[in-house]
């Protein structure tokens, strides 16, 4: 069945009951992202769930959409195959999920990572967790929230010549290691400095702890609503990181004089060659990205989880209980 042929009733649903269906969406190049696709494909099947797969993923994973029943679909392309998912099941680390934020960006379908990569700052679920997760999933003890996205512009000559979307960070970097990129930074219509630099990352509070992150800009929670503008390495008086209003409009000009030419990277997936003199625009995304919770435990500790922070020597609860007693 393709993504686009119209729903079917399922064995002992009633027909006003819409079909519950999961896109599932894997890193079929590791053997243990296949195993556990296949455990999810079985089980929300089992419980009546409709399945659906990506053609090419479909074909790694080894599928005969007809053994399973309800049949798993199969979506030819990555356009629309996100359209009628209640979510979407991501097994692989915060690459695969951000490729799933692409897939599902425009139909807004919330995004549920279970993490086979070595941070996954964006999954909420580990490896360890696949039976758990499939529990909620199959009786929706989940919630979704939304997180900020970026859309970026790039001009040439004043004419818009390309456009996309950041879930974490969209960066402006030199082309040539052995350039410097010459830019100018603009802030809500007004020019703020210029820096000889390796690139400047332009961030969401989710991407605080991705590049942004690296590029020694701060932690940002993810309560809070901020952009963010972090200069790599620059060679200047003022070079720090900058969080501002999410309402505000950045901007990084390419010098014309600048020798050679620099690139946009997105996510670190989607690329823009840069030219002297591009203007590269970047504002608070009209879609968000919509990632899926299983639990209500605090940002706090989830840094400290997957940074491994120290935090021996603690007393804080016991602090309290003693004034409180």
């Amino acid at each position: 069945m393709s993504a686009s042929q119209p729903t079917t009733q399922l064995p002992g649903q009633r027909s006003d009951q819409p079909t519950r269906r999961v896109l599932m969406l894997a890193h079929t190049g590791r053997e243990e992202a296949r195993e556990v696709a296949l455990a999810f494909c079985r089980a929300l099947t089992a419980s009546g769930i409709v399945v659906r797969l990506l053609a090419a993923e479909a074909t790694d994973l080894g599928v005969d959409p007809a053994a399973y029943s309800p049949p798993i679909e199969v979506a030819v392309a990555e356009e629309g195959a996100a359209e009628d998912c209640e979510l979407a099941v991501v097994i692989g680390g915060d690459g695969t999920i951000l490729r799933a934020a692409e897939i599902t960006h425009r139909s807004r379908t919330p995004v549920l990572g279970v993490n086979l990569g070595h941070v996954g700052f964006l999954a909420e679920a580990e490896v360890d967790d696949v039976q758990s997760t499939i529990d909620a999933v199959v009786h929706r003890r989940y919630t979704a929230e939304d997180r900020m996205t970026l859309d970026v512009g790039v001009y040439r000559d004043g004419e818009l010549v390309a456009s996309t979307f950041a879930v974490n960070e969209a960066s402006v970097e030199k082309a040539a290691r052995q350039r410097m990129l010459e830019v100018v930074v603009e802030v809500d219509g007004r020019p703020l400095s210029r820096w000889g630099c390796d690139g400047v990352v332009c961030a969401t509070p989710t991407g605080s702890t991705a590049y942004n992150f690296s590029a020694g800009g701060p932690v940002v929670w993810p309560g809070v609503e901020a952009l963010l503008m972090v200069p790599i390495s620059a060679h200047a008086l003022f070079a720090r990181p900058l969080v501002v209003a999410p309402t505000s409009r950045l901007a990084v000009e390419v010098l014309a004089r600048t020798e050679g030419a620099g690139v946009l990277w997105c996510d670190g997936r989607r690329t823009v060659d840069l030219p002297p003199g591009a203007r590269i625009e970047v504002r608070r995304g009209e879609h968000p990205v919509r990632l899926v919770r299983l639990h209500d435990s605090p940002f706090t500790d989830r840094l400290v989880a997957k940074f491994g922070l120290p935090v021996e020597g603690w007393r804080g609860n016991a602090e309290r209980r003693r004034r409180e007693g």
